[in-house]
């Protein structure tokens, strides 16, 4: 918890909080592209194929992380459980890698506006309308 770190470290919980965010911001900028990529396709299609998933691209889910209350729109953090969050959706292929990380949206947004509003579901092929 945040508690603990800074009793360990004899600073306070939001100078804790700082340096969380300053170190997600650096992964993020410095880490995410070079680590985590969507990868060969039909790799993955092929792989959850011979798993009994056939034409599954990969698996997505979101999670709740706890965060500190922000100072400014706190009530948009708190989520379904009632406690301070960000959501956190990640797809991961055939073998578990993480192959699309989407994190920083208030824990009172629902799973699906996430991922409408994700750089993933930007990328997704769009069906032709014939008029």
């Amino acid at each position: 918890s945040y508690q603990s770190v800074a009793n360990q470290f004899g600073v306070g919980r939001s100078t804790v909080g700082v340096a969380v965010m300053q170190v997600a911001n650096a992964i993020v900028e410095l880490l995410l592209s070079k680590v985590v990529t969507l990868g060969n396709v039909q790799v993955i299609v092929d792989g959850f194929a011979a798993m009994g998933f056939p034409n599954c691209g990969g698996a997505i889910n979101g999670t709740h992380i706890p965060i500190l209350g922000p100072d400014h729109q706190g009530s948009q953090y708190i989520n379904q459980k009632g406690y301070f969050s960000m959501v956190l959706q990640a797809l991961v292929d055939h073998k578990g890698r993480f192959t699309n990380i989407n994190v920083g949206w208030p824990g009172k947004v629902h799973d699906a506006l996430v991922f409408r509003n994700s750089g993933l579901f930007r990328r997704l092929p769009r069906p032709e309308i014939n008029s």
